[in-house]
């Protein structure tokens, strides 16, 4: 992207409304309550002719820094710091306010160049808001519709005025090349891949953190990346947007995803967390790994099952993280009681990857970057076709398949038809009749046999074709 662009304003003066605008896509939670935004959210930005990095931040209000508004002020400076260019996005329909005219001076100070956006200029009434935002001395203001993408060429004119041509329009020429070394086969074609590929270190890897309000998740990503990039206190649910950060790890690109906390959906009763978790949920999808993150104090709550239950059910590669370390006295009592909680109350991908860490002072998270690549990879894996009807014959020797109303099972074939994660198609008589216990026995054996601890199998069963079943019986 040739320059950075941050959008910043009052609460419910719409800003996000604007910023999903610009990248195309609901990326930022719009609702009707001022402040729905906490956190900074970046963004690839498309307006006519420009490209540029959008950045979504939180209304600018007045508050000391120890509180939630103070902080989230903080987040908003930060990105007013790093961006190029400032979008001052204020109301037209309400008009302006003393905290506008506060934050306007703040702007003028920073010395950064400043485009004055009137947004909700199509509502009726909203001329006398347009023509107060000239007191603000920021130029003359532009008056557009989020809502409705009115304005956007006038936006467009005064973002390459305040720019330059130069930094709007860069020399592109390296912009082809950057194209083509961009594997869309193993993107999004990656379950096709021959069975004898092998993994990948140094593709990118989208790791989704998940868990219950107040976990540690923010604070853990934090961690990762060094700086204070992610809001964070004592505050349950401050994480509202799941927002994608992205840092190297020994050489490797790792996009990872920070989401809203999720109670159990009993207790989800207001609009704006049924989005949060909604977003959150669509973040899980995206990922390949995600990491649950457990409060160690309070561990195995009926909701940091269903979490682990529902990764488990989308097929993504899970791997568990117990939060809060340095809160625990006896460290090897508490260890050994959460692996036999583990394999116990977790029993549908057994051998998951479990690590103790505490975001705060940074222990375990080597060892949780080593993790969540291994359970990537066996997540990756592939077996031919040869070894696994070598496993298949040894298996129905060992422990044949029961019979069925007196007939007995066949297993004929057996096949890997993807993985991401690991299926598996095996060709017998009569699918239906297959019981789910003999079905658990080669998924245990599969796990076992072939190291894929903790990722979820599945195995499908197709009855063979009969060459004969559509001719006629000859007389």
């Amino acid at each position: 992207m040739s320059f950075t662009v941050a959008i910043v304003g009052r609460p419910n003066v719409g800003k996000s409304t604007l910023f999903n605008r610009l990248v195309g896509k609901k990326l930022a939670l719009v609702d009707d309550t001022p402040g729905v935004t906490r956190d900074r959210r970046p963004g690839d930005a498309k307006l006519v002719d420009l490209r540029f990095t959008i950045i979504d931040t939180a209304g600018l209000e007045e508050a000391g820094a120890d509180t939630l508004e103070g902080r989230m002020r903080a987040q908003t400076e930060m990105a007013i710091e790093e961006a190029d260019l400032t979008l001052f996005v204020v109301d037209a329909k309400f008009g302006l306010t003393p905290l506008d005219k506060t934050f306007g001076e703040l702007l003028r100070r920073s010395g950064k160049p400043v485009v004055l956006v009137a947004n909700k200029s199509e509502a009726k009434g909203s001329d006398g808001g347009f023509y107060d935002a000239f007191t603000l001395g920021l130029g003359e203001p532009v008056p557009i519709s989020a809502e409705h993408g009115q304005g956007m060429i006038d936006l467009r004119d005064a973002i390459v005025e305040a720019i330059g041509n130069e930094r709007a329009f860069p020399d592109d020429g390296d912009d082809d090349e950057a194209v083509t070394d961009v594997d869309v086969r193993d993107s999004l074609l990656g379950d096709e891949a021959d069975d004898d590929a092998e993994y990948d270190e140094t593709k990118p890897l989208r790791v989704a953190i998940i868990g219950r309000p107040n976990a540690g998740k923010s604070t853990l990503i934090n961690r990762f990346l060094g700086e204070d990039r992610l809001l964070t206190g004592p505050e349950a649910g401050i994480t509202r947007d799941s927002i994608s950060v992205e840092w190297d790890w020994r050489g490797r690109t790792i996009k990872m995803f920070d989401t809203a906390g999720m109670r159990r959906k009993a207790r989800v009763t207001e609009k704006l967390e049924k989005l949060s978790v909604a977003d959150s949920l669509r973040s899980i999808r995206f990922a390949e790994t995600v990491v649950i993150v457990f409060d160690a104090t309070i561990p195995f709550e009926k909701q940091d099952l269903q979490l682990a239950d529902l990764v488990l059910r989308e097929g993504r590669a899970a791997v568990l993280a117990f939060n809060k370390w340095d809160l625990i006295e006896d460290t090897q009592a508490v260890l050994a009681e959460l692996r036999e909680k583990t394999e116990r109350l977790l029993p549908q991908a057994r051998g998951l990857r479990a690590v103790p860490i505490s975001g705060q002072t940074g222990y375990g998270l080597d060892k949780l970057m080593q993790e969540i690549i291994e359970t990537d990879r066996v997540w990756n894996k592939r077996i031919s076709t040869a070894r696994l009807n070598k496993w298949l014959e040894g298996t129905q020797v060992q422990h044949p398949p029961p019979a069925v109303s007196g007939r007995r099972l066949k297993l004929k074939y057996m096949t890997q038809v993807k993985a991401r994660p690991p299926a598996f198609m095996v060709s017998c008589t009569r699918p239906e009749a297959i019981p789910e216990s003999y079905i658990r026995y080669m998924i245990n054996g599969l796990r076992n046999d072939f190291q894929m601890p903790g990722v979820p199998i599945r195995i499908h069963f197709k009855a063979s074709d009969n060459p004969f079943e559509n001719r006629r019986k000859k007389r």
